[in-house]
């Protein structure tokens, strides 16, 4: 009787594991399923003009509409948050060309990355990190989003109103009926956009980029029509100077940088798929800038007339606050308009939340559950958690959430350094990629039980540099000076404290499987075979393998696909 009941607890198993290849170990199937390991080359669809369209689309969403808000609010004019967002955006591109590139040349993803740094299993913690913050930030923008499907209802029917229709939940909820089910109309009909795979996911993306800019473009120019011209905010100059317009400035730039955090850190996850490596670099290097700059001038100038059309009022920085407004004083047809444009906005969310949040965390959840989790399953995973937390109580005016959430992001840029640190200076651009499919102790990356101090040392070293000025931000409470000085380039010192400390770490403790001179031989890459064949069964101590020096490097043989 026990026999039989092991006997089908196995096929229970066997039959909600995830498809593998044949021949792998149990501590293999805890590394790799067909989700984690090298994009083969039938998959690598992503041309450089599909990573123009993923930026495009990314770029024209509400929390980059309402970037500039914050600083001109702060006291710098238009002009100035403009230039801001400009530089930040700029740099933030630079970064992710550097952590795509790893993906584009090895076609392996954010989780299989750290491995090489992190250590075989001590790349966990950051990648269920970033597991986490994606399944918050997928129901936060899916609330988000909800208040698109409201606009979009109330459009048509005048009598889908928050402030008559019954409302079941507490006043102190952050919620209201309308306002839910608007909520999860929209979680329910992003659902379908989960099942697609990653390489074909892009088609959603080119979609967007034509439509979403488009409905932008025409609610600027509905706008400035309404208003007979951009309003008093362009023509308004900066109310501080000196020192303080100085680090407004800089915490401007900053804050850019610190809004694309998640992105730096998780881009392999989209540049795996790219034909070539050229094809995540000059595509994701110019568009980034450009797209989130025309986003953020274009929500200065709507937000800006605002003022004129709704004289005595404060500018409505919020896009879908404006189209609410619209509606209360307007006809069919103007009803038509709010519409069409709620419409393309609930697109963005969905375009954001697949790409910074589902993708993400699904790629992340199958490396933490490899045998059962998939990008698909992990997507849906993310779905359900981002339903569950009730995003809505994090977005209230009492709650400080968000703002923990937004700072808390730049604490990825240690990761971020580590990564960089690894691949560029250390590495000097050399993976062995079989060997981060290896969970056996000879394996170049398994380092101590798994776990890679010296990236852990240079990990917690870049937290410390900012976590005064981090419990500031948060807190609010009083902090030294010089910590929140620190903390205004806190991206910056994440990343260069980091970093710097795993270079001099692996400098003064070498660690194997490094080249001397530059050398990424992810371009003879087809497909990876990752069961042991016989003679590495053996579990003998290989100085030359394990130290990357078996093979003559001006030998190109070693590079060819295993």
């Amino acid at each position: 009787m026990e026999r039989l009941h092991d006997s089908k607890l196995t096929a229970w198993v066997d039959k909600v594991a995830v498809d593998n290849e044949e021949g792998l170990t149990t501590a293999q199937l805890m590394l790799t399923n067909n989700d984690l390991k090298p994009v083969e080359p039938e998959r690598r669809q992503w041309g450089a003009w599909n990573f123009v369209g993923f930026w495009i689309a990314d770029s024209f969403n509400i929390n980059t509409w309402m970037i500039s808000s914050s600083m001109i609010v702060n006291g710098l004019s238009w002009w100035q948050s403009w230039i801001c967002v400009w530089v930040g955006y700029a740099i933030a591109g630079c970064f992710i060309c550097m952590t795509g590139r790893i993906g584009a040349v090895y076609h392996i993803g954010f989780p299989i990355v750290n491995r090489s740094s992190f250590g075989i299993w001590g790349c966990l913690w950051p990648v269920f990190n970033r597991a986490a913050m994606a399944c918050i930030w997928y129901g936060v923008q899916s609330y988000i989003g909800g208040h698109c499907v409201y606009l979009m209802i109330r459009s048509i029917w005048l009598s889908w109103d928050r402030n008559t229709i019954p409302n079941t939940f507490s006043a102190d909820s952050g919620t209201t009926t309308a306002d839910y089910v608007s909520f999860f109309l929209f979680w329910l009909l992003s659902l379908p956009a989960i099942w697609f795979p990653v390489h074909k996911v892009r088609h959603l993306f080119t979609v967007k980029a034509y439509f979403v800019p488009c409905a932008g473009v025409a609610y600027l120019i509905w706008a400035l029509v309404r208003a007979g011209g951009p309003g008093p905010i362009v023509r308004q100059g900066a109310t501080i100077e000196g020192s303080d317009l100085a680090w407004q400035f800089i915490k401007g730039i900053m804050s850019s940088i610190a809004n694309f955090a998640t992105l730096i850190v998780n881009d392999p996850d989209f540049s795996r798929f790219a034909g070539k490596p050229r094809d995540a670099l000059w595509s994701q290097l110019f568009t980034i800038p450009i797209g989130f700059a025309v986003t953020s001038l274009i929500g200065i100038l709507v937000s800006s007339s605002s003022v004129i059309i709704y004289p005595g009022s404060e500018p409505i920085w919020d896009p879908l606050d404006l189209l609410e407004r619209f509606i209360d004083d307007g006809g069919s047809g103007q009803r038509f308009g709010v519409f069409v444009i709620a419409l393309a906005f609930a697109l963005a969310q969905l375009g954001t939340n697949i790409a910074a949040n589902s993708v993400s965390a699904g790629t992340d959840m199958t490396a933490l559950l490899p045998r059962f989790i998939n990008i698909r399953r992990g997507g849906y995973v993310c779905a359900a958690v981002g339903l569950a937390m009730c995003p809505y109580t994090l977005l209230t005016s009492a709650n400080q959430f968000t703002t923990y959430l937004s700072s808390y992001s730049v604490f990825l840029s240690s990761i971020a350094g580590v990564m960089c640190s690894d691949y560029y200076l250390v590495r000097k651009g050399y993976l062995e990629i079989r060997e981060l499919y290896d969970a056996r102790k000879t394996g170049p990356y398994y380092f101590t039980f798994g776990f890679h101090w010296r990236a852990y040392a240079a990990y917690i070293s870049g937290i410390l540099i900012n976590v005064v000025g981090f419990a500031g931000a948060v807190n609010g409470g009083n902090v030294p000076i010089g910590a929140t000085y620190i903390y205004n380039f806190n991206f910056f010192c994440g990343f260069i404290i980091s970093a710097g400390m795993y270079w001099a770490l692996c400098k003064l403790f070498p660690i194997p499987a490094c080249s001397d001179t530059w050398m990424e031989v992810g371009d003879q890459i087809e497909e990876v075979r990752l069961a042991y064949d016989q003679s590495s069964q053996q579990e003998e101590f290989d100085e030359e393998a394990i130290l990357g020096t078996k093979y003559d490097k001006n030998d190109k043989d070693h590079r060819k696909p295993v």
